[in-house]
């Protein structure tokens, strides 16, 4: 990816953007967003970053780890660890029986459509605690806007379960030069330069593994996609 510059308000840039506490006290970090271990080798440079307190971005892994083996297992159909499309997922399996073992009790088979399927119903709230941890990373290295507060909504779906309108609507609203980005941010230089994006607004971070676009919808809305299987949305209202 392209180092983009940033001159956004300096007084945002004293909080961790999780737990709202003043940088300067705390011990500290730089959080990639996304979570490098959702990727794969070789990972892209320049991967976005953004400082937080050291507890936060602790309390982050084993959520992070949860979720990267519970996508691949539902991407592969498995929880055997040399099988996993995401190359972190085989070492976090591979390291835990215990994790493989509840990972699997979450799938079931059902029929959808006539035909009988494999189905994943992982721990959903670990799951949304990772989706909110990158979108908030997101919201602040593009916008410069820390978004603190709780989220209005938080939606996760595989983009087979949309119906093709709900697809369309997912994609479209995704162009941020709809809604013009502040002056300074990394957003508005990418909207000017073009550095990242897809053709229809995207930022692409690494080709069929991950997407995002964070737009000042409500108060800020942020969308990914993950391996092109699962979409999420993050929504703060005003």
């Amino acid at each position: 990816m392209d180092i983009i510059g940033e001159f956004f308000d300096n007084r945002n840039k004293g909080w961790c953007i999780h737990c709202a506490k003043a940088l300067m006290n705390l011990a500290t970090n730089v959080d990639h967003v996304p979570s490098k271990s959702f990727l794969r080798d070789p990972r892209p440079e320049n991967l976005p970053t953004v400082p937080v307190c050291t507890p936060c971005n602790n309390g982050f892994s084993k959520d992070e780890a949860y979720m990267v083996a519970s996508l691949s297992a539902a991407i592969t159909g498995t929880t055997d660890p040399t099988k996993q499309v995401i190359p972190s997922a085989r070492r976090i399996l591979e390291k835990s029986e215990a994790l493989q073992t509840a990972i699997k009790r979450s799938s079931s088979y059902t029929t959808i459509g006539g035909d009988r399927r494999l189905v994943w119903k992982p721990d959903i709230e670990r799951i949304k605690r990772v989706v909110v941890k990158n979108a908030r990373g997101h919201a602040f290295f593009e916008m410069g806007e820390p978004m603190m507060g709780e989220p209005a909504s938080v939606r996760i779906i595989p983009l087979e379960y949309m119906t093709a309108g709900d697809r369309e609507e997912f994609e479209t609203l995704a162009n941020p030069m709809d809604v013009f980005p502040e002056v300074g941010s990394r957003m508005m230089t990418r909207v000017l330069t073009g550095q990242d994006l897809t053709d229809d607004g995207w930022i692409l971070v690494q080709g069929g593994v991950y997407r995002y676009v964070a737009v000042q919808i409500g108060l800020m809305t942020v969308r990914s996609v993950l391996y092109e299987y699962l979409a999420t949305e993050v929504r703060w209202d005003n």
